[in-house]
């Protein structure tokens, strides 16, 4: 794998291998090209109806089941479109790969993966925005390692998604410690591929989501793998969608429409922790009691910003960060947001959940 500080055609081969042939083609695209044509752009800027038309339907992600457990516990099946599917899908990649191949109306990922479609060519827009305050990830070491502090994280193989949240918050950590982009060799995976790498030695670190250390821990803590709290966050939680279905009038009015659900589903696990700690992470996701506790301790408090602009800023920051790496060409951020849809989280939770 090369390292970061590697040539340019070198470089190119890192991001190929990484995001796979489809991604790779889409690169050619460059970051102004476009999926959609002037004619849907013009119809993505047409005010949202009021009214979801009858027969309506979307594909949504709901990555390990959330999003229909949230649903059902906090009350807000009432729907008004249907549902067609609701994917298992939540890698940024996956969920890329999804719009490309119409599978999938709206998702929920972090500020990366839109950054990342930009980059590839595919018209996508932000929708929704939940702000993180708190760190939703920490680094993991393989076992038996020496590591204990990113500085130590110098001349170490590191697992690097490109397109997923754990990226950008690697990246923020490395510029927080000084380390520069060739210190370190970044090995490229997906998320969902992490965990099988520290198992098996062939990276030194990877950056989990909170609700996978335990486990982690608990496997291989004995061994001599430990974790690596930093104060990091990766700001953005967000909706998107492709602009081709926000260009279509009736799509458009069901995304608004399910955007307070969305919305309200999250502040009620967050009002809920004991309930959601047993009907989710001890009834679907398997852990004992007592670690679904450690993880909702660590849970964000949603905040839904009537206002965009703090979240602008940040993924400007994002996206110019990679573009520092050479990942992604420099670029105006404010074209991923769709401002149609701004305030409409915020609208729909109590005044403490607005931000």
């Amino acid at each position: 794998m090369p390292p970061l500080s590697a040539s340019g055609a070198d470089r190119r081969l890192f991001l190929s291998s990484l995001l796979g042939v489809a991604a790779a083609a889409g690169l050619s695209g460059c970051a102004g090209s476009s999926a959609a044509d002037s004619g849907s752009k013009g119809a993505a800027n047409a005010p949202l109806s009021g009214k979801v038309p009858a027969g309506t339907s979307l594909k949504i992600s709901s990555y390990q089941g959330v999003q229909q457990l949230q649903f059902k516990l906090a009350g807000l099946t009432d729907l008004p479109f249907e549902v067609s599917s609701w994917a298992n899908i939540g890698a940024g990649p996956d969920v890329i790969n999804a719009f490309r191949a119409k599978s999938l109306d709206v998702a929920n990922n972090a500020g990366i993966p839109p950054i990342q479609a930009h980059y590839q060519g595919f018209d996508a827009k932000i929708v929704a925005i939940n702000l993180t305050r708190r760190p939703n990830y920490l680094f993991a070491t393989k076992p038996g390692s020496d590591i204990r502090s990113v500085k130590d994280f110098e001349g170490r193989k590191l697992a690097f998604s490109q397109g997923q949240a754990q990226g950008v918050v690697l990246l923020r950590a490395l510029k927080q410690a000084g380390l520069a982009y060739d210190d370190v060799e970044l090995v490229p995976l997906t998320s969902n591929q992490f965990l099988t790498a520290l198992q098996a030695g062939q990276v030194d670190i990877a950056p989990l989501a909170n609700q996978q250390s335990p486990a982690y821990l608990k496997q291989y803590g004995s061994k001599g793998a430990r974790t690596i709290p930093t104060d990091v966050v990766d700001l953005l939680s967000l909706l998107w969608a492709p602009t081709s279905v926000l260009a279509d009038r009736a799509k458009a009015a069901a995304v608004a429409a399910y955007i307070p659900r969305w919305a309200k589903g999250q502040v009620w696990a967050y009002e809920h922790p004991d309930e959601w700690n047993r009907e989710f992470y001890v009834g679907t996701q398997n852990l004992s009691l007592a670690q679904a506790e450690s993880i909702t301790e660590l849970a964000n408090k949603p905040l839904f910003p009537p206002r965009w602009d703090e979240a602008v800023q940040w993924e400007q920051e994002t996206a110019d960060l990679l573009a520092e790496g050479g990942f992604v060409k420099e670029f105006k951020v404010d074209q991923l947001f769709d401002r149609r849809f701004e305030g409409i989280a915020a609208k729909a939770v109590p005044a403490e959940y607005r931000r």
